[in-house]
């Protein structure tokens, strides 16, 4: 697997929102959503606080890929569900770091938040 330009990282860690352009599972249509986005350094993790129940991260599931716009950048991803609860809450933590406290985060004997449930690690699409 690849891994994400500095330029690329940069800017996730930069900008606030982002736009990520999905395929639509039954339309075909292309739809567009503005996001936050955080980076550990390394990697790039994008999450839909309302839980996998919007339809973005559906059609995302879906197709297997999107295109995200980081200001001036685009770049084509593929998403991985990031199922592992320990890494759910600790992209929270990054999430929380970046954009504030009322980053909602579960705790280690919680059931999942809705938006950690939709958590995906993004990779660069070949």
């Amino acid at each position: 697997m690849g891994s994400f330009s500095d330029d690329v990282l940069k800017a996730a860690a930069r900008e606030r929102e982002v736009t990520l352009t999905t395929i639509g599972r039954k339309s075909g249509k292309a739809h567009r959503v503005t996001i936050w986005i955080t980076t550990d350094g390394t990697r790039l993790f994008i999450r839909s606080g309302q839980g996998l129940r919007r339809q973005w991260p559906q059609n995302l599931i879906a197709r297997g890929e999107g295109e995200l716009q980081l200001g001036k950048l685009r770049v084509k991803v593929k998403p991985r569900l990031v199922t592992d609860l320990a890494r759910a809450r600790a992209v929270s933590a990054l999430y929380r770091k970046k954009y504030g406290p009322f980053v909602k985060a579960s705790k280690p004997n919680q059931p999942l938040t809705p938006g950690e449930q939709a958590t995906f690690e993004l990779i660069p699409a070949a």
